[in-house]
């Protein structure tokens, strides 16, 4: 635990050691504790991420690479998705544009250019060649930012440049380690600007938040809100029904046909499984 300043070694007190509870206490949690080093007691939370389980975030700062390995559109979307569900604001990192084409890096640019609508910060950086991190830097201090990504993006080696109390492992992916991370636990790191850093392990396997209905479903997805005309039925679903006005968006080019696409096989998967009150 730190407190002004200072490093202090704690342990749960009663019941708040309860086993079955794996959300008693976690990383971020604001806490308060006696001189003893026992907590007694955790202040009310913010917000909490169930996976990774980390609480009172500001930022979901999601990076992948541009290149070695290749952008997973559906992993970002899926991401954007938990963290719209959980309301915490994203902030999305394009390492490795350094071994990009200039062409490599338009395509990347016209295909995340729906996150300009959805005002989600884009930085485009390079760790090897010292391009963006200052922006990044300035941009999140003074704020607490879970730090995550899938394997192989140089996720550990722009924390290091980011903050330098910890330094942490870092190693590419080999194709023997494939899905496997270099950061094995989760971890609050003081930053240099003030504030913390939150470095994940469990970004890689974050799937499909527990969404309870179709109306949450949507109100995933802003970009929909665009349509100045309704569509022809109230209970659109915005899947194959005709005078749907989500579906002209799409062909005006106001939503991206990625993000739609992501939003029909999350609807159809959720409403195959979870949702026995809605119609396949």
């Amino acid at each position: 635990m730190e407190s002004r300043g200072q490093l202090y070694q704690c342990r749960l007190r009663g019941i708040l050691k309860r086993s079955e509870k794996k959300d008693n206490c976690v990383v971020g949690d604001v806490v308060e504790f006696s001189p003893e080093g026992a907590i007694d007691s955790i202040c009310n939370r913010r917000n909490i991420l169930e996976r990774p389980l980390v609480a009172n975030i500001d930022y979901i700062l999601i990076q992948f690479a541009g290149k070695n390995p290749a952008l997973d559109y559906e992993k970002l979307n899926i991401l954007l998705l938990n963290s719209f569900y959980y309301r915490i604001t994203p902030i999305i990192l394009i390492n490795k544009i350094d071994l990009l084409e200039q062409d490599e890096l338009d395509t990347i640019q016209k295909k995340l250019r729906f996150l300009d609508d959805l005002k989600i910060k884009v930085f485009y950086i390079s760790r090897d060649q010292n391009i963006g991190i200052e922006d990044v830097k300035q941009y999140i201090k003074g704020a607490t930012s879970a730090f995550g990504g899938p394997s192989g993006v140089g996720k550990s080696s722009v924390v290091n440049v980011l903050q330098s109390r910890i330094h942490m492992e870092t190693g590419e992916t080999s194709r023997k380690l494939l899905g496997k991370h270099t950061t094995k636990e989760t971890r609050l790191i003081p930053f240099d600007e003030n504030g913390y850093i939150i470095d994940t392990p469990g970004f890689s396997s974050v799937d499909i938040p527990d969404i309870p209905d179709a109306g949450t479903l949507l109100s995933l997805f802003p970009e929909f809100l665009k349509a100045k005309t309704p569509c022809r039925f109230a209970d659109c679903k915005h899947l194959e029904e005709p005078g749907c006005a989500v579906k002209k968006l799409v062909e005006t080019g106001e939503v991206s046909p990625l993000r739609y696409d992501f939003y029909k096989r999350i609807y159809r998967e959720l409403s195959g499984t979870r949702w026995n009150k809605y119609e396949k």
